[in-house]
């Protein structure tokens, strides 16, 4: 009974050895090197978010989102590709594998922390609220009642349900695919606001030259940073290691002087 006992003792632990290793070899963090192996690094975003990632009028994908990773891919020796998807899906396409990162104008919060890996921030932003310029809403108070816009699964539609006071003082909140269209709503008197990023409505206001204007009031103070899939620190740790040598070598304040006219990066300061 006792040498039963004992081989059975023996068995379990074998057992035990055996599936500890299967667990610790499916942990290994091979994510930098699945993307050096490939040769590629997939990039997903909303591309209707300029000035950080937007198609140009011959359709090509720019901003200074995609002109930082395409720099960074080419320090690491992979192809930057480009993969648009719906952003009220976003955390499905990372963690279903169709994408490395989310990398475009993506805000850092708690709630999605939860959920991804993020970079360190590279970009100060706000959620303000655009009007039209003919509004008479001077304050966040001045909006009883009205209709406001927002980009659906954005930080934005966060800002309005996590801001106090804010969806009581409002009448209706609409949801859009994209923020340039809920604009053309706000443009033609659909909605009376739009709540949205601050770099991207300043962008919006400089190029189309609509008559908009922003409220001086924010609703939240925000980062952006990258999304990474949970495990996945390798890949990370490398492109967040490349951000710092660009910051000291000058390059990341190049590519921010292109699109925003100065320096607004947080890398390494």
């Amino acid at each position: 009974m006792k040498k039963l006992l004992s081989l059975l003792l023996i068995s379990a632990l074998v057992t035990l050895s055996v599936f500890a290793q299967a667990a610790s070899e499916s942990s290994v963090d091979d994510s930098l090197t699945a993307v050096q192996e490939r040769g590629t690094f997939i990039l997903g975003l909303d591309d209707s978010f300029p000035p950080m990632g937007f198609r140009d009028e011959n359709g090509e994908i720019v901003g200074f989102d995609i002109d930082t990773a395409r720099e960074v891919c080419s320090r690491l020796n992979v192809e930057l590709v480009c993969q648009p998807i719906d952003w009220n899906a976003k955390e499905q396409e990372l963690a279903t594998g169709n994408i490395d990162c989310i990398w475009n104008g993506f805000t850092k919060t708690p709630e999605r922390e939860e959920q991804m890996l993020f970079s360190f921030p590279y970009v100060n932003n706000a959620q303000v609220i655009v009007v039209r310029g003919d509004s008479p809403a001077m304050t966040i108070a001045d909006l009883e009642g009205a209709t406001v816009g927002v980009q659906a699964g954005s930080s934005a539609q966060d800002a309005i349900n996590d801001t106090p006071g804010f969806l009581d003082t409002i009448g209706e909140v609409v949801e859009f695919r994209e923020n340039l269209t809920a604009l053309m709503d706000l443009e033609i008197g659909g909605c009376d606001a739009v709540v949205m990023d601050l770099l991207v409505a300043n962008d919006n206001i400089k190029r189309s030259g609509s008559d908009f204007r922003i409220l001086d009031e924010t609703l939240v103070e925000e980062e952006y940073a990258i999304g990474f899939r949970k495990n996945d620190v390798a890949l990370k740790d490398a492109v967040e290691a490349e951000l710092l040598a660009m910051a000291e070598d000058g390059t990341l304040a190049e590519i921010a002087v292109k699109w925003f006219g100065a320096d607004i990066t947080v890398v390494g300061k």
